[in-house]
């Protein structure tokens, strides 16, 4: 079992930054990929980006590009999301997950672990 504890999430105004990080706890030995998810009452939880296990290789949604960027510290066992430029359309619980192995995955059910979410609002 992997543990994985979201935190950073919090209030802002448009414009401003916020630093998620998700740290991972239990059976953390091997290599495995990350990706930070949103989800809204109104819509499917969405990938906002994606990392691998050696952090050489990520994605972004289209709707993140520039604005967000998504690193790890296999040492801290822990994965960033830096978020810059924020807007009240980002406003959603963010949540962070990991799947066993080395590539990038984009697809949500092929998580194996997830965190508890943390709540990101971005004010106009």
């Amino acid at each position: 079992q992997v543990q994985l504890v979201e935190s950073g999430g919090g209030l802002v105004q448009a414009g401003g930054s916020l630093r998620l990080s998700c740290a991972a706890s239990g059976r953390t030995f091997g290599v495995y990929a990350m990706g930070w998810f949103r989800q809204t009452p109104e819509k499917e939880r969405e990938l906002v980006a994606a990392i691998n296990w050696s952090g050489g290789s990520t994605y972004y949604a289209d709707s993140v590009k520039g604005r967000f960027t998504i690193s790890r510290d296999n040492a801290k066992n822990t994965m960033y999301l830096q978020m810059n430029s924020l807007k009240p359309e980002d406003t959603a619980v963010y949540y962070c997950a990991v799947r066993s192995g080395y590539g990038l995955v984009y697809n949500s059910v092929q998580y194996d672990y997830w965190g508890q979410g943390t709540q990101v609002t971005v004010s106009s």
